[in-house]
């Protein structure tokens, strides 16, 4: 079950202009937090805004977690003027849809911007597999995490759109590449590049499991208003609650 818990900010980084990095001291979360699990932040004690914010988890290490997001609006504005030491309002861990890598070896990891983010855990909890690690960024500019993810990949490829740096293309061309001999896939980002990830896993008879990102205002399956459809038939399922990670085969995208 999620927990309420008041989290302190014990250290607080800044990697770009618009994106910031936490590290919370939540020992109930953490104690039972696993990789593609999300956490909903009241971001401010006022009246506005209301509705908490959804974040994945980065990392988890003992009693600490660490989110990383972009400031996108009102809400995450707010949340990047805490400081440390302040204490943050937050619900989770909130998903019940994880990564699950039992039983493969060789896993795939491919993400594209900020969707990133919560494939450091997974990466850095599968420790022992044969990881290889895909990672698109539009150009130099917003490269993050590169150091990070070398560290728990056994091959880690860095894509940028205009190839400012590491190779030029799309993530998944590279995929494609090496795509012999893979166990599993698994993948966060943009809309575009997960329908492509699905079309590669469903092509190749692949296992796959991708990460969804949508507007959650609970988190908890109750406003119904992160719906996504299932494969084949007029039902849906919400990312909150069944997700945020999905088998590829199960959702339309």
């Amino acid at each position: 079950m999620p927990k309420k818990e008041l989290a302190k900010l014990i250290k607080k980084e800044q990697l770009k202009p618009d994106i910031f990095k936490f590290s919370l001291l939540a020992p109930q979360i953490a104690k039972s937090a696993k990789a593609g699990n999300f956490v909903e932040i009241r971001v401010s004690d006022q009246v506005e805004p209301f509705l908490r914010r959804p974040i994945s988890i980065y990392n988890i290490e003992n009693d600490i977690i660490e989110i990383i997001f972009q400031v996108k609006g009102k809400g995450t504005e707010i949340l990047s003027k805490k400081e440390e030491g302040n204490e943050i309002d937050i619900l989770g861990p909130l998903g019940y849809g994880t990564f699950k890598y039992e039983g493969c070896e060789n896993l795939a990891i491919i993400g594209g911007g900020i969707g990133v983010f919560p494939l450091y855990e997974l990466a850095k909890s599968a420790k022992g597999k044969n990881i290889k690690t895909y990672l698109g960024y539009r150009s130099k500019d917003f490269v993050l995490l590169e150091k990070e993810f070398e560290e728990v990949s056994n091959e880690l490829t860095i894509t940028t759109d205009d190839g400012t740096y590491g190779k030029k293309g799309f993530a998944i061309d590279y995929l494609k590449q090496e795509i012999e001999g893979i166990d599993k896939i698994f993948a966060c980002g943009p809309l575009p590049m997960l329908k492509a990830v699905q079309k590669l896993a469903l092509e190749k008879n692949i296992p796959c499991q991708i990460s969804l990102e949508e507007k959650m205002a609970c988190g908890m399956g109750v406003c119904l208003g992160c719906a996504v459809k299932k494969v084949g038939k007029e039902e849906y399922l919400h990312v909150c609650k069944a997700g945020p990670v999905f088998d590829a085969k199960e959702v339309e995208i």
